[in-house]
């Protein structure tokens, strides 16, 4: 589909998957793997620096997220065509992909011809996306959290109280318990515990 070598960054915190991703995709004749990663906050100068083609990214990576590091390779370069891995097929996380400008969207255990084929097909300007995950998005719907209380709920995984929350994010204690009341309400569930773990689950935060 191309005369030349598809140029590809690969950005994953796990050295093993990353060198077996890589070694599979070396062997793809129109392939060359020529910038590896393992932060998130790594990626754009290692795609400024080595003139990549395309970028796959894990979700999952210290420093930054893949979607994170994909909305700033897509504002600072949007001619790079963007393919987002993960290990979890949670339906939030696609459409948080997509909004970030991400062109692909596959989990990591698919055959690597898929992934291969994946990166010649947006290259070529194609959108891929793995079926069963968009389907699965569709049913789910929206993320019903606003920013600020996906931002409120990020920061309270780790117990925070709510005088901590406050100081940490520079908002009031009582914005803090009413973006948290909002989101348990939304989620339907009983407390702030069950709030971080079920738009953790659905890919929301």
């Amino acid at each position: 589909m191309t005369s030349r070598t598809i140029r590809v960054l690969l950005a994953e915190d796990q050295s093993m998957v990353r060198e077996a991703l890589a070694a599979l995709l070396g062997l793809e004749d129109d392939i060359e793997v020529v910038a590896q990663v393992a932060r998130g906050d790594e990626v754009l100068a290692a795609a400024h620096a080595h003139d990549v083609d395309v970028a796959l990214l894990d979700i999952e990576m210290p420093g930054a997220t893949g979607i994170e590091a994909a909305a700033r390779l897509h504002k600072e370069l949007p001619a790079l065509k963007l393919v987002v891995l993960t290990t979890f097929g949670r339906p939030g996380y696609l459409r948080s992909a997509m909004e970030a400008g991400a062109d692909a969207f596959l989990v990591k255990d698919a055959p690597a011809a898929q992934l291969a084929e994946a990166v010649r097909k947006v290259l070529a300007g194609e959108r891929v996306i793995d079926p069963t995950l968009a389907a699965a998005a569709l049913a789910e719907g929206a993320n019903p959290l606003t920013d600020r209380e996906r931002e409120v709920l990020r920061a309270a995984e780790d117990g925070s109280t709510n005088a901590e929350l406050a100081t940490a994010l520079h908002l009031s204690q009582g914005t803090v318990r009413n973006y948290l009341s909002t989101a348990i309400q939304k989620l339907a569930v009983r407390n702030r515990a069950e709030a971080v773990r079920i738009a953790r689950e659905k890919g929301w935060l």
